[in-house]
């Protein structure tokens, strides 16, 4: 009881400070697109990108809030997200591509640290984003009922209405964020405490050959798939160091986890506000599953090439 007190009393203050980190992200951005949508921008954006986003299921305002997630976090995604007419079959499309494509430039510094090409996986991640997009649009059932129920600027109220009807929607989200990052981080705590995380380790083998990764790269993939590619390429380094894994095996890593990361974050972030955490894992298992083979693949290929010219 003593330890279990000890994690909840532990997780109050990086819960606390992560929370405030990303609101000072999120508030901003959600009363700006409020505030465009509005006034008419949204719409007026939303002509010029309809031709291209019209082929994967999605209006074009979807792209601010694609966009936003790609530059950002999937956090801020979602409050964009929030503040749109959007139903739930388009919600999953854009849940998915922000989950694949989503804070590029801080993950991508990241990556480059254990041996990835930072370019190379912000390409590939961008690319991944449109196809399972487009996969989606072709497997997806018909979702007509809304994302949320979230009240949505009317073009007939008054500003300080939408401003009063941000305020109300940003302080129910503000609570289910504290709570899933809070719940997350004592999570966390546990499972290392436990040593849960090491003890799993041994029967994922069979499932990293299955991926096409290392067999030793288990407590790689579990990191990276629970706590996220920063936590993962944090740990990917320290191995690195000691000599438990090599450069090599760690970039092979990162082709996976640029695809299917932090499992249980993203995964609850989205289901509490309404998309099916089956499509979003699913989704995410297939494409990462793809990219690993068809680079091993193109790689085998290359090698069969040299070798017949040397010949």
């Amino acid at each position: 009881m003593k330890r279990i007190l000890s994690i909840l009393r532990d997780a109050f203050m990086p819960a606390t400070r992560t929370t405030l980190w990303l609101l000072k992200i999120m508030i901003p951005i959600s009363l700006a697109v409020r505030l465009l949508q509005y006034y008419g921008v949204i719409e007026w954006v939303a002509q010029y990108l309809n031709p291209l986003f019209q082929y994967m299921g999605l209006p074009g305002a979807s792209a601010i809030a694609f966009l936003t997630g790609a530059s950002v976090t999937t956090y801020a995604c979602l409050a964009v997200m929030l503040s749109m007419h959007l139903t739930l079959r388009q919600a999953t499309i854009i849940a998915i591509m922000v989950l694949i494509c989503h804070a590029l430039p801080m993950e991508c510094a990241v990556v480059k640290k254990v041996g990835s090409k930072p370019f190379k996986m912000a390409v590939l991640r961008i690319v991944g984003a449109f196809l399972a997009a487009l996969y989606l649009n072709l497997v997806l059932p018909e979702m007509p009922q809304p994302f949320t129920t979230m009240p949505v600027a009317d073009s007939i109220a008054s500003v300080w209405e939408v401003v009063e009807q941000w305020l109300w929607a940003s302080l129910k989200l503000c609570a289910m964020i504290y709570g899933l990052i809070y719940g997350l981080m004592v999570l966390q705590r546990i499972l290392d405490k436990l040593g849960i995380m090491r003890m799993l380790t041994q029967p994922l083998r069979p499932l990293m050959l299955f991926f096409g990764l290392p067999e030793n790269a288990s407590y790689l993939w579990l990191v990276g798939n629970v706590l996220g590619i920063s936590y993962g390429s944090a740990m990917m380094l320290d191995l690195e160091e000691r000599g438990e894994i090599t450069r090599e095996e760690a970039n092979e890593v990162n082709y996976h986890l640029i695809m299917n990361h932090s499992m249980l974050e993203d995964t609850l972030v989205f289901a509490a506000a309404g998309v099916s955490a089956a499509w979003i894992l699913s989704t995410r298992i297939l494409f990462a599953f793809l990219l690993v083979w068809f680079r091993k693949l193109y790689k085998r290929m290359l090698a069969l090439r040299k070798s017949y010219v040397e010949q």
